[in-house]
Parts: C-alpha cells; structure tokens; sequence
C-alpha cells in the first residue's frame, strides 16, 4: 500500500467512526460494482441509504475535499447507489437514496478535521 492509499484507508476509518457516532449503521466499505467504480462507505442513516464519498486532504496540500464531488462524481455516485439496489436485490428504501461526503483535513499539528456533508448530490 502506497501513502495515498494509506492517506485514504485512514480517512475512511475516521470517517467511519464519526458516522456509527452519529448512529447510522454500516452496511459496507469499499463497495465495487465492476467499472463503474467504488463507494467508500454505505450506511443506513434511519430509512435512508447513504451512499458516502470520502475525501482526505493533508493541510495545504490540495484544494478543500469539500470541493471534491463534481457534477461527473455525483452522476457516477448515483449510478453506483443504483447498481448498489440492484446488486443486494433491495428495494428503494422509504426514505430515499442519499449521497453524503466526508471531508477530512488533516493539519501539521492537531487532530483531524472533519466535515459532514448531508445530501451532496
């Protein structure tokens, strides 16, 4: 594993644990659905499915991962929320499909910065 990969892997778990804190239930990471790519994290948040992206930034180092879901990233995120209904034979959930991003800052001193952002796309 390279150090961006070992950035994100981290990111991911902090991500998660702030997500269970706020008392969704994770259903899977790292989820693939052939090339159409790869969802970070699917929760269930209540009767909502969140599909969630997350992005993990050292300080200073490239644009806020807040800017990271593009209009091309939202479409290929709700492509995969669909294939994700598909694939686990589940039917529309009663509140709906929504997409979230987890931004992670991580400063040269100090702890992790972290932004949730409900409902992205």
């Amino acid at each position: 594993m390279n150090r961006t990969q070992a950035l994100g892997r981290y990111g991911e778990e902090l991500a998660t644990r702030r997500l269970t804190a706020t008392g969704m239930h994770i259903l899977a990471r790292n989820w693939r659905c052939g090339r159409t790519g790869e969802i970070d994290i699917v929760a269930r948040d209540g009767d909502t499915l969140v599909i969630c992206e997350v992005k993990t930034r050292r300080d200073g180092a490239y644009e806020h991962p807040m800017a990271a879901v593009t209009p091309r990233k939202a479409e290929r995120l709700r492509r995969l929320a669909a294939c994700w209904l598909d694939r686990n034979d589940t039917p529309a959930p009663a509140g709906g499909v929504r997409i979230d991003l987890v931004g992670i800052v991580l400063p040269r001193k100090g702890a992790p910065v972290l932004t949730h952002a409900q409902g992205v796309a």
